[in-house]
């Protein structure tokens, strides 16, 4: 079975085994409260989730995750008068996060589902770690960890772990009928460890429940969907027939998946980095209104609608116009920016069958070799020629761009004059 790829040198794992992240001064000052006043052999708080898979695997640790048997109160109450702050976010389904200096903890009670609707839980706490563990999705992520650093694993998913294997607690449908957005974190979870072949009892229970998706919140989807498109091995997404199939399912709007497996080929030799808003290009723009569609459909970020608005403005732009890659270029650098231009060639070498990677190099070449001027004109300099209204001023220096632009960054000095004549005469209520 293929290993993730953890990108970690030698060095790197000798400091997780000497110094792993449970023996930092935050967290034995954070154990230390949680623990003050325990009875003996009492564990009232251990590490769970993404904080333990990584460990295990020997992976940069971002976030840390911790179980507790204490409420939200209890834990408010403990923290108070510490050097701690307590930030009350998800409080009403257990979790509190906790912060010292530029460490942060969210610290979630135990609990377990009363009630459930696909999309939300009604909880209540207890105090039992393998009531716990049985609530949670996946067998990876039911993986407990002391502050000691010694395991609890009630579900057995360190094997799964061991062997890349994304497997449902209990009942595959029971868990996806909790909560539908466990579909989109089982693909996330595939991809993640490289999951090329996935058990049929999963597949059949995820195809089962695909409809439930549309019952989600946009929001919790597109978070999910960002996710997984930060993932170096996004390229499961196609390799894994059943995962693809299930993707294109719940996502019918991204129509070219398979243009991806072009665009990674530029990742993987740095030709291109990987970009969340370069992904949902790929697989959506076309010259047509398919994009427009998901972001209305899906509520997404201004952000992101400007990025696929652009690719697709741009694209259209190079379809009709011959020049836009070649005696136009250097303009175009100027007007969209190298950084950008360099997106939309990665986008149009995947949307283009013709267009090569040799014709991909060769034009990334040209780019990078450019040097762009400096538009030469401003308000000082109309200003000293007697022109003084401020929307005069404004148009004169579009006008002057847009003419400079066009003859190759010159203008001589009576193309300059006959712009700034034009301005004076003109009248400002027509600007």
């Amino acid at each position: 079975m293929e290993k993730i790829s953890t990108n970690i040198t030698f060095f790197q794992k000798l400091k997780f085994f000497f110094f792993p992240f449970y023996k930092s001064k935050d967290i034995k000052k954070l154990f230390n409260i949680l623990e003050k006043g325990k009875q003996k052999d009492t564990q009232v708080a251990m590490f769970v989730g993404g904080c333990v898979r990584k460990f295990l695997t020997n992976q940069k640790i971002d976030d840390i995750d911790i179980a507790s048997i204490f409420s939200p109160e209890e834990l408010k109450e403990k923290f108070k008068n510490s050097e701690f702050r307590i930030i009350e976010t998800g409080i009403e389904h257990g979790s509190v996060i906790v912060v010292l200096n530029s460490s942060k903890f969210e610290i979630t009670t135990l609990r377990q589902d009363s009630k459930t609707d696909g999309r939300h839980a009604e909880v209540s706490f207890i105090d039992s770690w393998k009531d716990d563990s049985s609530r949670r999705d996946f067998t990876i992520n039911a993986i407990y960890m002391d502050r000691k650093g010694r395991i609890y694993d009630p579900q057995n998913g360190r094997d799964d772990l061991k062997n890349n294997q994304v497997k449902f607690i209990g009942q595959p449908s029971s868990r996806i009928e909790e909560d539908y957005l466990r579909i989109i974190r089982f693909i996330r979870f595939s991809v993640y460890y490289n999951n090329k072949h996935s058990e049929p009892k999963i597949i059949e229970a995820v195809k089962l429940n695909l409809n439930g998706i549309k019952n989600l919140s946009k929001e919790r989807i597109l978070n999910e969907l960002h996710k997984i498109f930060k993932l170096k091995n996004i390229d499961i997404l196609f390799e894994n027939k059943e995962i693809k199939s299930i993707f294109l399912i719940a996502f019918p709007e991204f129509k070219y998946l398979d243009r991806l497996e072009k665009f990674l080929s530029l990742s993987k030799k740095n030709i291109l980095f990987t970009l969340p808003e370069i992904i949902f290009s790929i697989l959506l723009v076309d010259t047509k209104d398919n994009y427009q569609y998901f972001c209305h459909k899906y509520k997404v970020s201004n952000r992101l609608k400007k990025d696929l608005s652009f690719i697709s403005e741009n694209y259209i732009r190079f379809k009709e116009e011959k020049n836009y890659l070649n005696k136009d270029l250097k303009k175009n650098v100027y007007n969209i920016g190298k950084k950008n231009i360099k997106k939309l060639l990665g986008f149009i070498y995947c949307a283009e069958t013709k267009f090569t990677i040799k014709l991909l190099n060769n034009t990334l070449v040209q780019i990078n070799k450019m040097n762009i001027p400096s538009f030469p004109f401003n308000g000082q300099y109309l200003m000293d020629r007697g022109l003084h209204d401020g929307k005069k001023i404004g148009y004169v220096l579009k006008e002057l761009e847009k003419e400079w632009v066009k003859k190759d960054f010159n203008l001589n000095a009576q193309e300059i004059t006959s712009i700034l004549d034009r301005g004076k005469k003109l009248n400002i209520f027509n600007i």
